[in-house]
């Protein structure tokens, strides 16, 4: 059981470098980005590999929250509540880009102000979490 969670403790580790990855792979994608169109289908390619990543961590906590018994502490709480976050706030992104009107001029720079706060709170977010459980 001790080899179990000692895996996942290290998978969930890579995993949360995974997800600032894919974060830091966002962002550039979106600063080279010229065209709209490019950009929304390359988002279309790239968006099962960020839920992937995020599915990862999240598959990974839940091997090591059962090889703890299932116990709910505080650390656990919001390990899920960032997960759950960090979902909600890539969808919301992934549907402002869905929902652009293409043929206006300035949507797309809107788009991009608005996308990297968004990802200004997902960086904040994985930093604060791992910060908190590597100290």
């Amino acid at each position: 059981m001790n080899e179990m969670y000692d895996m996942s403790i290290v998978t969930h580790n890579y995993g949360v470098i995974g997800i600032l990855g894919t974060i830091f792979v966002n962002i550039l994608m979106l600063v080279r980005a010229k065209d709209i169109t490019k950009y929304t289908r390359s988002m279309s390619l790239f968006m099962p590999i960020v839920m992937t990543v995020i599915g990862t961590v999240i598959f990974t906590g839940i091997v090591m929250m059962a090889a703890k018994h299932l116990e709910f502490t505080i650390e656990n709480i919001l390990m899920i509540m960032f997960a759950t976050a960090l979902i909600i706030l890539e969808n919301i992104r992934s549907k402002k880009l869905q929902q652009l009107d293409k043929s206006q001029e300035n949507v797309f720079s809107n788009y991009k102000s608005e996308a990297y706060k968004i990802f200004k709170i997902e960086v904040l977010m994985v930093l604060a979490i791992s910060t908190w459980m590597w100290i």
